[in-house]
């Protein structure tokens, strides 16, 4: 029997932090994708964010070491000096930069690298430039931390990437940071040297601006592309720009929760301060394994991507064969970001209209058993993310199950 409401019990009030925010869009359609599973239908999903591949032997080693020595007590407020030093000397190594471990802040996930950033400097108002399509947590974060995400659209015509004059325009007294992610989530595409340089020439001009750069998808990149940090590009531009990275993505490492930034001196400490009030130190057991991924050998990463690029060269020309899709070869990361402006206002065998990318998106998960994510969820539209971190098998399974649907669909502008 239903219990009647207590009247006397008040009405549960959010915060108005998040009063205009809900679950992650992607986490949506794969609990949908879940049910439609559990109901026993045969569904791929191409959404997740996270490499097929298993965590390194090496690293699992290392954290069953840490382990049995007992390893296992609260540890250094944002990283063991072992992790710090291993992060110091990965950016040495890989990007030729000189940190100190000062300057060094290890979170639970590079997650928490950026939140913490944004928590320790924003101000209500500030104001944080994202070019889209973007991974749609940095906007939340920056709501959370009562700024204001000003979104700048990136289509395919400018490769996804930002444009100086849009920097520029963007700009405001209020603005504290730009984010740029590369190699980016969800569209694959990444800032070459070139592409960096009048971006950071518009940054000169405005020292209040800082620049957070997003270097998650580092070691995953294609065709000869050469990753760049901006902050090795310009001296003066280190004072204010913080590097997130972790071992997630590259290192197969997304359940361990590991991510670092680096920074000046005076924003780690102040990121140290949020950190002290949230979760405290990330895991000792995954800052052990972090260590041994950092240190350790490095080979598995140039075998591990050219997978990848296979799958992702599979996926990129099996699209563009389906009419109504065009699809950019992206740089880097495991996604492709498809245009699907072709499709948009067909008509389905059952007469439902595809009015969005949304729409398209869940037909096609309710009709071919196929879950992507809409570009809507990233902020630009009509476009949609395949993740090809899985297996030539399920993606070529997946790509015939689109391109069948999509030739059942009675397109715009025929008879």
């Amino acid at each position: 029997m239903n219990q009647p409401a207590n009247p006397e019990q008040p009405a549960f009030r959010a915060a108005g932090r998040i009063a205009n925010l809900s679950v992650s869009e992607i986490l949506r359609i794969g609990a949908r994708a879940g049910a439609l599973k559990k109901a026993g239908h045969p569904v791929i999903v191409l959404g997740a964010g996270e490499p097929d591949f298993d965590t390194p032997e090496n690293v699992v080693d290392a954290a069953i070491r840490a382990m049995k020595a007992g390893d296992t007590k609260y540890t250094a407020l944002d990283g063991t000096p072992e992790l710090k030093a291993a992060i110091c000397a990965k950016l040495k190594r890989d990007n030729g930069l000189d940190y100190g471990p000062a300057e060094i802040t290890v979170g639970a996930g590079a997650k928490q690298v950026i939140y913490n950033a944004l928590m320790a400097t924003l101000d209500p108002g500030d104001e944080v430039i994202i070019p889209t399509p973007y991974w749609t947590t940095y906007s939340a974060m920056v709501e959370i931390a009562d700024g204001v995400p000003v979104l700048i659209p990136c289509d395919q015509a400018s490769g996804f990437r930002l444009r100086a004059e849009q920097l520029e325009k963007a700009i405001t007294p209020k603005t504290r940071w730009l984010m740029l992610n590369s190699p980016s989530n969800p569209s694959g595409a990444a800032y070459a040297e070139e592409d960096y340089r009048p971006l950071i020439e518009v940054l000169m001009r405005a020292p209040q601006v800082w620049l957070m750069s997003d270097e998650i998808y580092e070691h995953i990149v294609y065709d000869g592309f050469r990753f760049v940090t901006p902050a090795a590009l310009e001296p003066a531009l280190r004072s204010r720009c913080l590097i997130v990275n972790g071992v997630s993505k590259a290192y197969a490492m997304t359940g361990w929760r590991i991510g670092y930034g680096a920074g000046p001196a005076v924003l780690v400490r102040a990121m140290a301060v949020v950190q002290s009030q949230s979760t405290s130190n990330p895991a000792s057991i995954s800052q052990a394994a972090a260590v041994e991924a950092l240190n350790g050998p490095q080979d598995y990463l140039a075998a591990r991507t050219e997978s990848f690029r296979q799958r992702r060269d599979f996926v990129v020309k099996a699209l563009n064969a389906i009419e109504g899709i065009d699809c950019r070869v992206p740089e880097g990361a495991f996604y492709t970001f498809a245009n699907c402006a072709g499709l948009i206002g067909a008509i389905t065998p059952d007469g439902q209209r595809l009015e969005d990318d949304r729409a398209f998106c869940s037909w096609l998960l309710e009709t071919a058993y196929v879950a992507t994510v809409p570009g809507a969820a990233f902020g630009l539209s009509p476009y949609f993310r395949i993740s090809y971190a899985t297996s030539m098998e399920e993606l070529r399974e997946a790509l015939a199950r689109i391109a069948r649907a999509c030739g059942t669909l009675a397109r715009p502008g025929r008879g």
